[in-house]
């Protein structure tokens, strides 16, 4: 393959600006941001869970101490019922009267082991609430530190876009001079290797950083200038310069 000195060097611009390209993806790949939204998101989803599992367990004995409030009010209206039955003096037999206050003293020590199991449910409720509060505020922390990380990163984003960007709006102008061949060639090298061109200096290839053998500096001294040249080693597209060393 020919191509004209000029065009041949055009490809070390190209090189470069590419190289820039790719430390932008690099560096929009590896923000510092994206590990700790990782960690902040999977943070987020455990609290997230543990403040379902706390806001259910409240619910879940809010309905067993209305349950239990239930039983209470329906124990005691039926001793309030007993109760006037015996102060009515309807009840006269006294076998019948010493049922009903042996019911009525039943009735009062239910109502006493309902209430204390009310009060046990109202202090658990009461711990489950505070738990619900605690884990909530927790997630809400994590939710705002997130929100803080992904706002850095968004902002690092548009940063590197925007550079990003710039360099790529430079690139049509270096490849109009490099002939259509040429310019494939490089592509396909780039592809294979991440860059499609070095630099001959002082001997040595700049992008695998291999110095050239005698034969190998010879044969490129017998090219013709125009002669599109590769390294031996890493098959990239070697162009010549007046630092090459020929």
């Amino acid at each position: 393959m020919k191509a004209a000195p000029e065009a041949q060097k055009r490809l070390l611009d190209l090189a470069e600006l590419d190289a820039g390209l790719d430390r932008l993806r690099h560096r929009r790949r590896t923000l510092p941001e994206l590990a700790e939204i990782d960690d902040l998101s999977k943070n987020l989803a455990r609290a997230a869970t543990e403040a379902i599992a706390a806001e259910t367990e409240a619910g879940d004995l809010a309905r067993e101490q209305t349950k239990a409030e239930a039983d209470v009010d329906a124990v005691r209206l039926r001793a309030d019922r007993d109760q006037k039955r015996l102060d009515s003096g309807q009840v006269t037999s006294p076998k019948d009267l010493a049922s009903l206050q042996s019911e009525i003293a039943s009735l009062q020590r239910r109502q006493g082991d309902l209430e204390e199991v009310v009060l046990e449910i109202m202090e658990r409720r009461e711990a489950a609430d505070a738990r619900v509060e605690t884990v909530k505020g927790r997630r809400d922390e994590v939710a705002a530190t997130l929100a803080v990380a992904e706002g850095r990163r968004d902002g690092a984003f548009a940063e590197i876009d925007k550079e990003a960007a710039e360099l790529q709006s430079r690139r049509p102008a270096i490849t109009a001079d490099i002939p259509d061949d040429l310019l494939a060639l490089y592509g396909k090298l780039r592809e294979q290797s991440g860059v499609g061109a070095a630099m001959l200096h002082g001997g040595r290839c700049l992008g695998c950083r291999t110095s050239l053998s005698i034969a190998d500096l010879n044969r490129i001294r017998a090219a013709a200038h125009d002669e599109v040249v590769r390294c031996e080693e890493c098959r990239r597209i070697l162009v010549r310069t007046a630092e090459s060393g020929l």
